[in-house]
Parts: structure tokens; C-alpha cells; sequence
């Protein structure tokens, strides 16, 4: 079954809308089935709660040029890497069903992703932090209004730091400009020169 949405929900707009109530993970499923095919929507399960969220225009050429210059500083600097996308993160047991914009296991497989990115366009929604921590994923980035917060996982809690622990050397500010640039050739030569030097 294909579900049709609206037209505005096509847009080049990203929303975010939570479902009013609480879900059990079978009528969550119930949910997921019925809206799989719709195109450009994720749909969200934590402790009850489901949100629905479309990618617009600007979230995706945001994540998409984030994760190539993150794949150059990789291959720049001899860092292993094994970049697994917005590989679904589920858990019936943790109350969890995610996708994170941007995953990776930095060095070999492990049992969950190392560094996960997520691009934030519209603000609200669930807990940002909470999903991620089910899995015990490291480092947690999200880009909101051209700035980069990184979280560390210490314990059972999130610490925002100042710089990345898995990319020390990572000039953040130099990132930052390059994701913004129009000119994606010019945008990688000042990326490149940035982290040569």
C-alpha cells in the first residue's frame, strides 16, 4: 500500500509533528507499515511517543555535503572508518526506532555505530539525545542554525565538549564554512587546503 500525502508535505520544507497519545510498539509497527513507501518521511518511536518528520531540500544537501567532507578528513588523515548512513537503529525492548542522518563506526565494527549526525532544520520534537543513548552511541553531532554541537557519551549521560574526540584535530569553524558554500568544488579545494595545513 502506497500512502499519498499532500503536496505541501513534498515541499522543500522540513517538519516535524508528534502524533497526539501514546503508541505500544505493535501499534507503532502498525503505523510504520502503513506510511513505508512514503517518500522523503521518517518516522520516530521513543517511550510511547511517535514522530513523523519530512526532509526537505535543505536537510538533505546539509547531511549529504556534511558526510562527503567528513569521507575527505577521513581518507585525508588515514582514519578507518566504516560509514553506515541512516542505517535504522530499533530496539522493541529500549521503546527505540531511529534513523540517524549520518552513522559511522570509526576503526573496526562494533556493536553500535561510533559517531552518529543528525541535521536539525525545524526545532522541537523528542528528546534528541535520549534515542541515541539507548545504543550507547559515543559521540552524537547535530547541526542547528550553521553551528555544529557535539555531545560525549560519559556514563549514562550526554556531555557537550567543545571538539570531537574521535576527530581532535577537526577544525570545526573551517567545516562549517565549507558546508555553507554554494560552490561545491570551491567549497572541497578550501577544505582540502584548511586541513593540509
Amino acid at each position: 500500500m502506497t500512502t499519498q500525502f499532500p503536496k505541501e508535505s513534498q515541499s522543500l520544507v522540513e517538519e516535524r509533528f508528534i502524533i497526539p497519545g501514546y503508541y505500544t510498539w505493535e501499534q507503532f509497527e502498525t503505523i510504520e507499515a502503513v506510511v513505508k513507501d512514503a517518500l522523503g518521511l521518517r518516522i520516530i518511536y521513543l517511550d510511547g511517543y511517535i514522530e513523523f518528520m519530512t526532509l526537505g531540500e535543505a536537510h538533505e544537501n546539509i547531511k549529504s555535503v556534511l558526510a562527503i567532507f567528513l569521507a575527505l578528513y577521513f581518507f585525508e588523515k588515514g582514519i578507518k572508518f566504516i560509514p553506515v548512513g541512516s542505517a535504522t537503529r530499533r530496539d522493541k525492548n529500549k521503546k527505540v526506532s531511529f534513523e540517524p542522518d549520518e552513522s559511522y563506526y570509526i576503526g573496526e565494527k562494533k556493536e553500535h555505530p561510533d559517531l552518529a549526525v543528525e541535521v536539525i532544520i525545524t526545532s522541537g520534537g523528542l528528546d534528541k539525545l535520549e534515542k541515541y543513548k539507548r545504543f550507547k552511541i559515543a559521540e552524537v553531532w547535530f547541526w542547528e542554525n550553521a553551528k555544529i554541537s557535539i555531545y560525549r557519551l560519559r556514563g549514562n549521560e550526554y556531555e557537550e565538549i567543545a571538539y570531537s574526540e574521535f576527530l581532535p584535530e577537526l577544525d570545526l569553524a573551517l567545516l562549517i564554512r565549507c558546508v555553507q558554500m554554494p560552490d561545491i568544488l570551491e567549497a572541497r579545494k578550501e577544505f582540502m587546503k584548511g586541513i593540509r595545513n
